[in-house]
């Protein structure tokens, strides 16, 4: 017995299948920005991995490329069956198509599903990363003489410059890490190595920043060395004026780029998802009448239990299909 039936005339037919034919096209383009938006992170994350802990940062931008392609393919296929729809010589030809279509569609809306759950849920494991990486990156900043961390310096300085920024929470984290190597350090002077001897960890700690973290858009020279000591400077004063550094720290400077990043993922996941409630809405209703919509008709059990028995089912008419084939054809013997 047909559950929910829905007498259709010609024309309202045709109508649905124009709906759903602009529906999926616009599916495809939703796929295309996502897949574009997943390649971008993908690069971006790559550009700066020197800056993030090992963190399973890739499965997200990978799993958005894989949705963004199966939503242009299968949007694309149920474009054309929406269009042909309308020519019934043209719609036979799809019939056998129509079973291996909504399998793929079932998986699809699952992946998006598991997508948008990733995209909002790496906030804290994105944080995390960027807060371990820099932490790490700024350490090794003074090892440019040693192998795998010669080019650290320069990606710090470069990350500094470009998102205007200075060290990990704010300009104060360089005074509690060395950042200039000890071959450039003059150990015949008294100060360097009373300065040295000072620290427990015999490491040389100064008021100081590299000179990445000046504001290029401050009159006043930059001031990087001895920025806590007025005496040091002609009419200064690090309490109460605004430093020429850069106040933001890179931390936050490089979370708010990437959650911008998952913001637009997870806004164009939502929107397809919309499509999605908007193309079973018209598939199961009148157009013109309230109707129902939904991502999954049933839960995700039964509705995979569903499909591996009609997956199960086609496989044993085939096998019945060969059987009769052979009956339909005895064997002949050459004498």
């Amino acid at each position: 017995m047909a559950v929910l039936p829905i007498k259709f005339t010609k024309t309202k037919r045709d109508k649905l299948a124009q709906g759903l034919w602009v529906l999926n096209w616009i599916s495809i383009i939703t796929g295309i920005i996502l897949f574009s938006l997943g390649i971008f992170w993908k690069v971006e994350i790559n550009k700066r991995q020197d800056l993030m802990a090992e963190r399973q940062l890739q499965s997200v931008p990978n799993m958005l490329i894989a949705v963004g392609l199966i939503a242009c393919v299968i949007n694309f296929l149920g474009g054309k069956i929406c269009y042909d729809c309308v020519d019934t010589n043209k719609f036979l030809r799809w019939k056998l198509v129509m079973l291996p279509y909504i399998i793929c569609t079932f998986f699809f809306t699952l992946s998006v599903l598991v997508g948008a759950l990733m995209c909002y849920s790496m906030h804290g494991q994105l944080e995390e990363a960027i807060t371990l990486g820099l932490r790490d990156a700024m350490h090794y900043y003074k090892d440019t003489d040693k192998p795998g961390r010669c080019f650290l310096k320069g990606t710090v300085d470069l990350l500094q410059i470009q998102f205007q920024c200075c060290g990990n929470e704010g300009y104060r984290d360089w005074f509690q890490i060395q950042w200039v190597s000890n071959r450039y350090l003059d150990m015949s002077q008294r100060e360097v190595v009373d300065r040295l001897q000072s620290n427990v960890e015999g490491k040389y700690l100064m008021d100081g920043v590299p000179f990445s973290c000046c504001n290029v858009n401050s009159p006043q020279p930059c001031i990087q060395y001895q920025i806590t000591n007025k005496s040091a400077h002609y009419n200064y004063d690090y309490q109460t004026e605004e430093l020429n550094l850069w106040m933001r720290g890179c931390h936050q400077a490089l979370l708010d780029y990437y959650t911008n990043i998952v913001h637009s993922i997870g806004l164009t996941l939502s929107v397809l998802t919309g499509v999605r409630y908007l193309q079973t809405s018209l598939e199961n209703g009148d157009p013109e009448c309230k109707s129902d919509g939904w991502l999954l008709e049933n839960s995700f059990v039964e509705t995979a239990h569903s499909n591996f028995n009609i997956i199960k089912h086609l496989g044993k008419f085939n096998q019945i299909n060969i059987a009769s084939s052979k009956t339909h054809f005895p064997k002949m013997y050459i004498l």
